[in-house]
């Protein structure tokens, strides 16, 4: 089997990633669940001719060197698909995420309209945050999306690999991939400042130099959105604030406050029906008052700010999750897992 009949019938299964690696049938997962596709166990030369098949020449060589490469890999009709080949006990293994041709909406993601509200925005910092797989990367491209169709602008994004390709519409889109167009995220942002962009998209805020440069780019007068691997808004602020050196951090806090616009966590659920998955989504707006909690060092509390913040279109993930689940789209066993109190839960839903 060819790569390109393997990546036909992922598609063709709805699967959101494709596993290519020795001893194993390929295996895709769908739902959020692992499944063979069939045929035999690959072999070692097999999956080193399945990685060729999608490397570019020296995409491969760096792997060969490297142990590991992150690139795109587009197929005429068939779509794009967002590559990690690697290194595995000296053979060669793959992971490939389907990545959409069209950039869903908002609407179609079911993403709370105050963060529309926020995509507007002329500056500050927004962060998507969430775990591997949970949809930060889609939800990121819908509010591009938003921009570069309301707005006239310069819309710039870093990214390793580019998923989603957008057009220019209202807007102009330049995007920059990190190993092709740029050595790394830091001098990727730091050359962006002197770009004259209005919009900046940083694919993931990874190291100290990073963050710093993008709370400094969100300062002088940018929209810089971004993602972090955390779930939830407290968790977030002080994954951000703990990256720094003690003596750096209450700076940070006070630069922080004064920028942050909003952070949205989400993650993807099973359908109760098994028919695809739905996302749940925190949303966190910056309040005065919520400024204030951050630039104290009072991240405890913002979860209590969050609950009773529902007019400023603030909500929990619990609130999301139990909206959810009435209205049938998850069961109330997702339900109660995925909860972060489920004594809370329990009660809002009167079991």
């Amino acid at each position: 089997m060819n790569i390109h009949e393997m990546l036909e019938r992922a598609i063709k299964e709805g699967a959101s990633d494709i596993h290519i690696t020795v001893a194993v049938e390929p295996t895709i997962r769908v739902n959020g669940s692992l499944i063979s596709i069939g045929g035999e166990e690959l072999k070692p030369e097999d999956t080193k001719n399945l990685v060729k098949q999608v490397l570019r020449e020296e995409d491969f060589s760096y792997l060969q060197q490297n142990g590991e490469v992150d690139c795109s890999y587009s197929s005429p009709g068939l779509g794009r698909f967002r590559v990690n080949a690697f290194k595995q006990r000296g053979s060669y293994g793959m992971a490939l995420r389907i990545v959409s041709l069209t950039i869903p909406t908002m609407e179609e993601l079911g993403v709370p309209m105050i963060v529309k509200e926020m995509a507007t925005r002329p500056r500050g910092l927004i962060l998507v945050t969430g775990p591997t797989g949970s949809g930060k990367s889609t939800t990121l491209a819908s509010m591009i999306d938003l921009i570069n169709k309301e707005k006239n602008c310069h819309i710039l994004t870093l990214e390793d690999p580019i998923e989603y390709l957008h057009k220019h519409n209202k807007s102009i889109v330049n995007q920059r991939e990190i190993g092709n167009d740029s050595y790394s995220f830091s001098n990727a942002l730091r050359s962006a400042l002197r770009q004259d962009p209005d919009v900046i998209l940083v694919g993931e805020m990874r190291d100290l130099e990073t963050i710093a440069i993008a709370i400094t780019a969100a300062e002088t007068g940018h929209l810089v959105l971004s993602t972090l691997h955390t779930l939830g808004a407290a968790k977030t602020i002080d994954r951000i604030i703990d990256v720094f050196p003690p003596h750096q951090q209450q700076q940070i806090r006070v630069q922080l406050a004064s920028v942050i616009q909003g952070i949205i966590s989400q993650q993807l659920l099973p359908k109760a029906d098994g028919n695809g998955r739905v996302a749940a989504f925190e949303v966190m707006t910056a309040t005065p008052a919520l400024r204030n909690l951050i630039r104290e060092g009072k991240t405890h509390q913002i979860q209590n700010s969050i609950q009773t913040g529902s007019k400023f279109g603030m909500q929990t993930m619990d609130s999301s999750l139990v909206n959810l689940y009435k209205r049938n789209e998850i069961s109330k066993e997702t339900l109660l897992n995925q909860g972060m109190d489920r004594e809370g839960i329990k009660r809002m839903i009167e079991i």
